[in-house]
């Protein structure tokens, strides 16, 4: 019987997940998903950082701005980056084939 710590991948592993044998369907949900997630998450502590500036220092910023401003862009950098970077996971995988 094997085990999990006795598996290696030869593409390598990041935070224990393979980096390699992803399909052309699964790199664009893996970069897709990463941008997606960011968004959210940039966008939920830009509100609630702003709320607390809002609440602590009687300023009446829009919360719309964190829409704006912070998650749009943190989202479409993240998906700049893994577009690239999971195509090209996709494509050494079809070399070695």
């Amino acid at each position: 019987m094997q085990t999990a710590h006795g598996q290696r991948h030869p593409g390598g592993t990041f935070l224990g997940f393979p980096l390699e044998g992803f399909s052309l369907f699964q790199s664009l949900l893996l970069a897709f998903t990463s941008g997606f997630f960011t968004f959210f998450a940039t966008t939920t502590v830009s509100i609630f950082s702003l709320l607390a500036w809002n609440l602590i220092g009687h300023h009446s910023v829009n919360y719309a701005d964190s829409y704006l401003y912070i998650g749009f862009p943190a989202g479409v950098i993240v998906l700049l980056i893994a577009l690239p970077l999971f195509g090209t996971l996709w494509i050494r995988a079809k070399l070695r084939k």
